[in-house]
């Protein structure tokens, strides 16, 4: 298999047909999503020419979670299938996964690598001999801002934005730690150029990820300051935080929310974990509900229509049907316009994996399954405060023939039938476009838009 070892000369690039292909896919988190993208730059820079994951080609990335279980087998899942399909390709498995099971991994691909070198995916591919044996490369995660390559961008409605890795936090039930280190700052002119450089793009909207973003701070600089550069960076019209902890958040990035001249959109995605105070306590958490409660209603005073989600595990180890039913009217207590449920998952490493009082399996799920079914009830009633509201919807895609998909700034999905005058959505002129509609039904996953021109007209009625 002759594969690149550096990029073409300029001017002399072969053609597509004949440059290796490579295909990229992440598991997990918006983080992994963001990275995935900044190695698939590198990848196109070292010659290769990115195709959709699952279709032929000779290598093959894999960015790896670890957070839960059935992460880990899905990591294990996804490297078989690509093994037993294509055997001649080139296989590597970077990130979390891979960090904290590089022995189990080596058998299933060429090339392990860790968090620190999983940026340079693209040139460990490089120096692989062929015919060689597994290569793990898994050197200790250095501490200290970094800074991140990345290519030409394009492609993205919205750009997700890595600025920060790791965490101090240190949960007794939480890998990420160990999978991906302590807590380290992207550097500020670093991640702002590649901002700019996804604005240039056409990226209409930049999601600020990282482990725990809350906590940037690098050369005086806090996180309100990279909040106030990005909202000065010309052509996105939004910014989002992916998520963050309550206990990080600022007054200040409120008020940036509440203002409706900055760009920050109003949603707050607050981990929540539990609603039990023994529970927190036990997970090692640094706050109580009743703290959580305090701050959240606040949020929702300041903000108006904030979209506030969390995250809620249930079965740690010691949950008793009690303390579940404390979670679960914590979480009827507020109003939650969505929630994302994780039954407890063991990881080696954690304290939380060497107690003896772990919930059983089976009542985990249960117990998951109640969470759910109240996820559902917090989506449909925060969507119906939007009924018969114009909103401005960022479309990005269409899930069905005829129609086109996208978010509010309140991050409600919202789907809209396409013109007549291109009813196969051949060529979607709506794609990253801002665009008002009225919201004209609730759903799952999405609520129905319709242009304001076709809502107006007397057949067209809002279903409540």
């Amino acid at each position: 298999m002759n594969l690149p070892s550096s990029p073409p000369p300029s001017g002399a690039l072969s053609p597509d047909a004949e440059r290796p292909r490579a295909a990229i896919h992440a598991l997990g988190c918006r983080l992994n999503l963001a990275e995935a993208d900044a190695i698939a730059q590198s990848l196109r820079a070292q010659g290769y020419r990115m195709v959709p994951w699952g279709q032929e080609a000779e290598v093959f990335v894999l960015n790896s979670c670890t957070v839960t279980g059935p992460s880990g087998a899905k990591t294990r899942q996804a490297l078989s299938a690509i093994r037993r399909r294509w055997p001649q390709a080139r296989l590597a498995v970077v990130g979390c996964h891979a960090q904290v099971e590089s022995a189990e991994l080596a058998g299933l691909a060429d090339l392990v690598i860790g968090t620190e070198e999983k940026m340079n995916v693209a040139a460990h591919l490089a120096n692989l001999p062929p015919h060689s044996p597994p290569k793990i490369i898994r050197p200790a995660v250095r501490r200290g801002p970094f800074q991140q390559s990345f290519g030409a961008l394009g492609g993205h409605t919205r750009h997700h934005l890595k600025v920060q890795d790791g965490c101090d936090f240190m949960c007794s039930f939480c890998v990420i730690p160990l999978a991906r280190g302590r807590a380290r700052p992207r550097l500020l002119d670093n991640l702002l150029e590649e901002a700019r450089q996804a604005a240039q793009a056409g990226a209409r909207e930049l999601v600020v990820t990282g482990v725990n973003v809350g906590t940037w701070e690098e050369n005086g600089k806090n996180f309100l300051d990279l909040i106030d550069a990005l909202n000065a960076i010309d052509g996105p019209e939004r910014i989002r935080v992916g998520s963050i902890e309550f206990t990080t958040v600022g007054e200040g990035l409120l008020s940036r929310m509440a203002d409706p001249a900055h760009k920050l959109v109003p949603f707050l995605h607050l981990p929540l974990q539990s609603g039990s105070e023994t529970v927190l306590a036990e997970m090692n958490r640094r706050y109580t509900p009743q703290a959580y409660h305090r701050f959240a209603q606040s949020a929702l005073a300041r903000v108006n229509d904030l979209c506030l989600g969390a995250d809620v595990m249930t079965g740690f180890p010691g949950e008793t049907e009690e303390r579940f039913l404390e979670t679960l009217a914590f979480l009827e207590s507020l109003p939650f316009a969505y929630l994302h449920v994780f039954p407890y998952s063991p990881r080696k490493g954690t304290p939380a994996a060497r107690r003896e009082d772990q919930v059983p399996p089976a009542l985990r799920q249960a117990r998951a399954a109640r969470l759910r079914a109240l996820d559902e009830q917090k989506r449909l009633a925060y969507q119906r405060r939007f009924l018969g509201r114009v909103l401005p919807v960022l479309l990005e895609s269409s899930s069905n023939p005829g129609r086109v998909g996208g978010y509010t700034p309140h991050y409600v999905r919202v789907e809209v039938n396409l013109s007549e005058e291109n009813p196969l959505g051949l060529a979607n002129p709506l794609a990253n476009t801002i665009v008002p509609l009225r919201l004209m039904s609730t759903g799952l996953p999405a609520m129905a838009g319709a242009r304001v021109e076709e809502a107006n007209k007397p057949e067209s009625q809002v279903q409540t």
